[in-house]
This record gives C-alpha cells, sequence and structure tokens, in this order.
C-alpha cells in the first residue's frame, strides 16, 4: 500500500513536471513570435540594457573578481569527465543494448547570443551551459546503468532523485527484484538513441 502511494506521488510529480515543461514551451513560443514580430525594437532595447565592460567589471565586488581562477579551474575535471562517461558509454551501453544518451539533449548552448549580455556574462553563460548541462547528461548516464545493474532504492531518504529512481524496486524486496529485473532491462533496450 506505502509502494503504491510512493507511486502516485512520483505519477504526480511527473505530471506537474510535464505540465510546467508544456507551459515553459509555451511561454518561449510566444516569446519567439515577440521576438519575430519586434526584432529590431527589441535588439535596440537589449543593447540599450546591456552593461558595459568596464561598468561591469568596477561594480563586481573585488572576492567575485579574484574567485574566477578557482570557478574556471573546475573546467579541467569536467573536460576530464564528460570524456570518460562519452567513452564508457560508447564502449559499454552497446554491449548492454542500452540506448546511450544523446549529449547534445543535456548541454544546450545558447544563451550567449543574448544581446543584453556583456562578452564576460556571454563566457559565463557558456560556462554553466556546458557544466549545468554536462551534470545532467552524466546523470543520465549514471540512471540508465544503475537501471541496469542496480534498480534497488535506497534505505534512507535520498534528497535528490533521478529519472528513472521511480521505477526502482524497494530496498529489501528481494522476490520483485529477481522477477522484474529483466523487464527493466528489456525498458532500457527499446528505449530510442
Amino acid at each position: 500500500m506505502e509502494h503504491q502511494k510512493i507511486d502516485e506521488l512520483v505519477a504526480r510529480i511527473k505530471a506537474l513536471e510535464s505540465e510546467l515543461e508544456a507551459e515553459l514551451h509555451q511561454e518561449y513560443e510566444r516569446f519567439t513570435c515577440e521576438i519575430t514580430k519586434k526584432r529590431e525594437e527589441i535588439l535596440a532595447s537589449y543593447r540599450h540594457d546591456r552593461q558595459g565592460l568596464f561598468r561591469y567589471l568596477a561594480t563586481t565586488p573585488i572576492l567575485h573578481l579574484l574567485s574566477v581562477p578557482v570557478i574556471w579551474s573546475v573546467l579541467i575535471p569536467a573536460f576530464i569527465l564528460d570524456a570518460f562517461v562519452t567513452f564508457y558509454q560508447w564502449i559499454c551501453f552497446p554491449i548492454y543494448k542500452i540506448a546511450k544518451v544523446k549529449r547534445k539533449d543535456y548541454i544546450l548552448v545558447d544563451r550567449h547570443r543574448l544581446a543584453y549580455l556583456n562578452i564576460i556574462e556571454k563566457i559565463n553563460c557558456l560556462y554553466c551551459s556546458y557544466f549545468g548541462g554536462l551534470m545532467g547528461y552524466v546523470t543520465e548516464i549514471a540512471a540508465r546503468t544503475e537501471q541496469y545493474w542496480c534498480p534497488i532504492r535506497h534505505a534512507s531518504r535520498v534528497k535528490s532523485i533521478h529519472s528513472r529512481y521511480q521505477r526502482f524496486f524497494e530496498y529489501g524486496d528481494s522476490g520483485n527484484y529477481r522477477q522484474g529485473i529483466e523487464s527493466l532491462r528489456k525498458e532500457l533496450m527499446e528505449e530510442k538513441e
């Protein structure tokens, strides 16, 4: 009974996420139409709203500027992680017949084109788009791997669950685990790349 309630809650959350995604998409479509209709007016407004480089640097707290090398140094392990995880799925997913995760679905680079951002803000947007997208990409690869090898929920509450966690078996439910693991693996094989 408790498992059913959890499944119902997860289903409601997923329904709300879908509704939110649809609403955000409609908002994006309205915004795109507005841009098309008023492109020049909007671009002039964006140029007006862009903060000049000198003013941007002059108003940035010194500690923010001093932290920049630390922030950007994280890209080195991020590039390595990106390469290793991509290589991992290229080699292993075909062996297990798991559909590969499309990197381009997670790492979206587009905010740097906004005319109201100065060059530093655009570079920062590139960083965040890459890094945030990379974390989503890695999470999905890990989630598919976990679904294949160990689709068991944790005994303790998990603060953040990935998109596949609700399909997993209850902690300690050996009967359903043994009976259902092949079904979960088959789901992964039926997904399209």
